[in-house]
């Protein structure tokens, strides 16, 4: 909660104006948000939390109140923000092509695809980082192959939407 304290008061002291504030909320709140996402199993509940995050923060450079009901999606084109769950999907692919880009002994393809092995805990498996990408990869008709090709891996991850 401190370095969330320290944003609401710099940006209390800060001017309402629209560049400055988008400047602040790039390098500050996305920055953070976002730092190590290409290795987090998502799940639902922290993509959800953090879009209303998000979506608090840009109501509030936006002067709008969730009394006036505007739809997120103008407020972000407005902004020319993207949702975050998207930004997060486009990070996870994008680290994705860039390990399976390296070379077969390299310690961290190797770590991708380890299975541990021994029993298991009882209950629901937690979901894993693979489980999460393999759903970006087949939303996005995606696969390993696309990956060898590195344009074309970038250019798909982009035009993601």
């Amino acid at each position: 909660m401190f370095a969330v304290d320290i944003v609401d008061i710099v940006w209390q002291q800060m001017s309402r104006q629209w560049s400055r504030n988008m400047r602040m909320f790039c390098v500050i709140i996305i920055c953070c948000s976002q730092d190590g996402s290409e290795t987090w199993p998502v799940r639902k509940e922290n993509v959800v939390a953090l879009q209303q995050a998000e979506m608090r923060m840009v109501r509030w450079m936006c002067g709008v109140k969730l009394k006036d009901k505007l739809p997120s999606k103008e407020l972000r084109e407005r902004l020319g923000v993207d949702d975050i769950a998207l930004v997060l999907q486009q990070n996870r692919l994008r680290w994705y092509g860039y390990v399976l880009q390296k070379d077969d002994d390299d310690w961290v393809k190797k770590c991708i695809e380890y299975e541990v092995q021994g029993p298991r805990p009882r209950g629901r498996p937690k979901r894993t980082w693979r489980e999460v990408v393999r759903e970006d990869c087949q939303a996005c008709k995606m696969n390993k192959e696309d990956a060898i090709d590195r344009c074309k891996w970038r250019k798909m991850i982009k035009d993601v939407r």
